[in-house]
């Protein structure tokens, strides 16, 4: 089974960013290994041993709130009693615990995704560093250009000669009667 099966871009929509971790969740996972949740929760509660706390996690109903309002299609877990979070390394250890062709596949589609998803994030950090790196360079640089201007803009205006002629005579005085 290759992993055009099931499209990159549906397992990187299922990847949530939760208590700081890339998890997915029991009903995404269930969905993409064609199996029903209570099912994929049974097999894992079976083999909970494989499963320590840095690998599976459940949702308190605070984040199963937060979940359900920025996903449309995750309108149903605020009505679920549980919802467990998997990690990477609890996705790997699924396929031992589901041990059917598709789960395999699926799971060879997750774990790519996985490792493109971080290394597009390893991309954008070097490149921020690059950028901050340019931004403090050209700081520098612009911000003499700014002395200099500023410079030039306070510089006061040389005086000139006014334009025309003035007469050197005395002024007349005039007087305003009271009447």
């Amino acid at each position: 089974m290759s992993d055009t099966v099931i499209p990159v871009e549906r397992i990187e929509q299922a990847i949530y960013l939760i208590r700081g971790q890339k998890v997915m969740l029991d009903r995404d996972l269930a969905m993409l290994y064609d199996v029903e949740t209570r099912a994929l929760n049974q097999a894992v509660t079976r083999n909970i041993r494989r499963f320590p706390a840095d690998f599976i996690f459940e949702l308190t109903r605070e984040e199963i709130l937060r979940i359900s309002q920025t996903v449309t299609s995750s309108s149903d877990l605020k009505f679920s009693k549980s919802v467990r979070a998997f990690t990477e390394q609890g996705v790997a250890m699924l396929s031992t615990v589901l041990r059917s062709d598709r789960a395999i596949a699926v799971n060879i589609a997750i774990m790519r995704t996985f490792v493109k998803l971080r290394q597009m994030l390893d991309s954008h950090a070097k490149l921020a560093k690059k950028l901050a790196g340019l931004e403090a360079k050209y700081d520098e640089q612009f911000r003499a250009v700014f002395e200099v201007l500023n410079e030039l803009m306070a510089a006061p205006a040389p005086k000139r000669k006014p334009i025309g002629f003035s007469v050197k005579e005395r002024r007349a005085r005039y007087s305003v009667r009271k009447s």
